[in-house]
């Protein structure tokens, strides 16, 4: 039996530091709606689905073919954590799907084949969920009392030899109904799915993110002929 998914894609309105960034055009799309039309373009979606507080977002999630659930006020403050409001979408469904992917309109830029391969080991491993990450290079470390404290290698050690290191880079995430509804988005049993591609450091919160994301966007499409729906 074919696994049903849906995907669900949270955007409040009310951004701060980048006010309107949900629907401020990227290319030749609004933000929202390059994951409106990433999730669309696979046949194993059954549903997309936008949760939003905003009328604005609402009618440019309307206008690109997204259902949308109106998010309650007290679901879409600042303190408001993501799984609420994924919470609230499940309370409205008469159908228990076998997976969510939860994409970020902040995160507009994937490679195409991303979305299956995720599927793919979601359904063929028993795990609650997976979430994409990315390699860190970076030698980190903190500062104590004016000083430099390595983290996570010591000094004159070479790059090539340290311990990998990898972050949460927020372009996609798929989990089951079950691990939603207890609270979480991922927990320790979600699969790591590493992302190399240079879309996985694209994530908009600034006006300088925004220009990065619009470099990116324009070099991987004219010179790369970018697999980017």
């Amino acid at each position: 039996m074919t696994n049903q998914y849906i995907a669900i894609i949270p955007a409040r309105g009310g951004s701060k530091r980048l006010p309107g960034k949900n629907i401020r055009v990227l290319g030749d799309l609004p933000l929202l709606a390059h994951s409106i039309r990433y999730a669309q373009a696979s046949s194993r979606i059954q549903r997309v689905i936008v949760t939003t507080d905003d009328p604005a977002i609402e009618a440019v999630a309307l206008d690109y073919g997204a259902e949308v659930i109106q998010r309650p006020s007290e679901l879409s403050g600042d303190e408001a954590p993501t799984v609420s409001a994924l919470q609230h979408v499940l309370a409205q469904l008469t159908e228990s799907p076998d997976g969510v992917v939860v994409l970020q309109p902040t995160n507009p830029l994937r490679p195409l084949g991303l979305l299956d391969e995720a599927l793919d080991y979601f359904a063929e491993h028993n795990v609650s969920g997976l979430f994409t990450v990315s390699p860190n290079p970076h030698k980190l470390g903190r500062i104590h009392e004016q000083r430099f404290v390595p983290f996570n290698y010591h000094f004159g050690q070479r790059s090539q030899d340290m311990e990998p290191l990898f972050y949460e880079n927020g372009l996609l995430y798929v989990c089951r109904p079950s691990l939603i509804n207890s609270g979480a988005v991922m927990d320790e049993t979600c699969y790591p799915l590493v992302v190399t591609h240079p879309f996985a450091t694209v994530d908009i919160d600034t006006e300088a993110d925004f220009a990065y994301a619009t470099f990116c966007f324009h070099y991987y499409k004219t010179q790369h002929k970018s697999n980017h729906p």
